[in-house]
């Protein structure tokens, strides 16, 4: 089998890790605790990362993925940290707080995870591991495909809607 193949393969594989991922780390976007939901969503992109670490035969580094995943969420923008940030601490205002922390952090914590995932897809691709990771170098592919991450977790969330809607005849 060529490196070619095993790469297509790998792709694949680790296009479908993110994928299954992002709805775990927007359902973490939805933990009532503040800070909590922050812990919830850096436990799933760690997961995620040691799935697709083993898929690329990469060794699996918790410590410096977690400093990637921070360094690279920084470059996302103040904007998103303030809005993300606002967004787990108004959950402590009972009702009201809840609801509008329900409805902004699942998307931003969706398109983060697809960010990260898709940002070491390309990292492993190219034969890195987490070592050799280059933070500096990542974060304009990181806040691209944190952009288009924000599309894809709004579609899991319209399809998680539709599957309620139609399980609870809405």
């Amino acid at each position: 089998m060529s490196s070619a193949t095993i790469s297509a393969n790998a792709k694949t594989d680790a296009e479908a890790i993110v994928n299954k991922y992002v709805p775990w780390s927007m359902g973490s976007g939805l933990i009532p605790i503040p800070i909590a939901d922050f812990a919830a969503i850096t436990a799933v992109q760690l997961k995620m990362l040691s799935e697709m670490s083993a898929v690329y035969g990469v060794e699996f580094k918790e410590n410096r993925g977690k400093s990637i995943i921070v360094s690279l969420i920084s470059s996302a923008g103040s904007t998103t940290l303030a809005v993300g940030s606002l967004g787990s601490l108004i959950k402590a205002i009972p009702g009201f707080g809840q609801w509008l922390g329900g409805m902004t952090l699942p998307i931003i914590a969706g398109a983060l995870t697809y960010a990260v995932g898709k940002v070491f897809i390309q990292h492993f691709e190219s034969g890195g591991d987490f070592l050799n990771f280059d933070d500096l170098a990542a974060k304009q592919a990181f806040v691209e495909a944190y952009e288009s991450g924000k599309q894809e977790a709004a579609a899991v969330g319209k399809k998680v809607d539709a599957k309620l809607s139609s399980a609870f005849d809405l």
